[in-house]
């Protein structure tokens, strides 16, 4: 188990971190979101023990994260850290060789991973010949390529498109059932949503909300409903207390509402009319939490 528990840090007159605490279990997956400046690259240095906090504790399995213990953890950074003049095997013989591995250890991890995320073809290319989305593949396996007990993913799919960002998902998720601990950070929340069990949301170094994903968007009193029906009148759905927002897309109706107890208005304006085909309550996606969530902390 990873517990940090109340770690503060402060650059001169900034205070990066205020009293953060939270804990990931073996086998999960913990997301660390905020907006730019927030204070998770901080955190993610402290966690992985490159930088000393001012007060607090990081434990890994109830120890201090040293020297001692580095060899199992991974850290992948936002900043591509790749030494592009060195073919991908030599890359990843380094990283290995400096996590005290051998070399034919390496070598067959290497070659499950380049095929696990289908670029065998590039074992010997050089770094700089590949395409952004394949160096940060690369720099991937260069986080894990010590089986880490610990996995820290700072903003891990930088230039993947959508079918690259489902494999590495799937990755990970194998990483999972095997018990390795994972905490990441995206800007992506649709990426968060995907495979995130739990998650903390940080604002000026302070944590804002925090639990399960689940928890957190059934908790969330603001809904959206989903309607498709003939000659539904807009206007009458917004004037309903406590409708925020009407949007008439070209397949359905959007209606959000403040409050779950709205709900039962909406559906008695929609029972006035025909052909209603679908009445739908969904829970808002997590990036509108987080919009709103950060939102109401500057307005404070």
């Amino acid at each position: 188990m990873l517990n940090v528990k109340n770690i503060s840090k402060t650059y001169d007159d900034i205070k990066a971190l205020d009293n953060l605490s939270f804990q990931v279990n073996d086998g999960e997956i913990f997301g660390l979101l905020g907006i730019n400046g927030a204070g998770k690259t901080t955190a993610f240095r402290i966690i992985v023990g490159l930088l000393e906090p001012d007060s607090g504790t990081v434990t890994l399995d109830g120890k201090k994260i040293d020297y001692d213990i580095t060899d199992k953890i991974g850290f992948l950074t936002e900043e591509r850290s790749l030494f592009i003049k060195m073919s991908v095997f030599d890359q990843i013989m380094f990283y290995g060789n400096l996590k005290g591995l051998d070399n034919k250890t390496i070598e067959k991890r290497l070659d499950y991973w380049l095929d696990r995320l289908k670029i065998t073809e590039y074992k010997y290319e050089k770094i700089k010949s590949l395409s952004k989305g394949n160096q940060q593949k690369i720099q991937f396996i260069s986080s894990v390529i010590n089986e880490p007990k610990l996995l820290v993913l700072d903003e891990p799919f930088t230039s993947l498109d959508p079918f690259n960002v489902n494999i590495m998902i799937d990755a990970l998720k194998e990483m999972k059932k095997k018990g390795t601990i994972i905490i990441f950070s995206s800007h992506r929340m649709e990426h968060v949503e995907m495979f995130c069990e739990k998650l903390l949301i940080l604002v000026k170094g302070k944590s804002i909300l925090s639990g399960s994903l689940k928890d957190i968007k059934e908790s969330y009193l603001k809904k959206v409903i989903h309607i498709k029906g003939e000659k539904i009148n807009i206007n009458k759905l917004k004037d309903i207390d406590g409708v925020e927002e009407v949007l008439n897309k070209p397949e359905e109706i959007l209606v959000k509402v403040s409050n779950i107890n709205i709900v039962d208005n909406v559906f008695k304006e929609i029972s006035k009319y025909k052909n209603i085909t679908r009445f739908l309550v969904e829970d808002p996606s997590l990036n509108e939490i987080f919009v709103s969530k950060v939102g109401d902390y500057f307005e404070e």
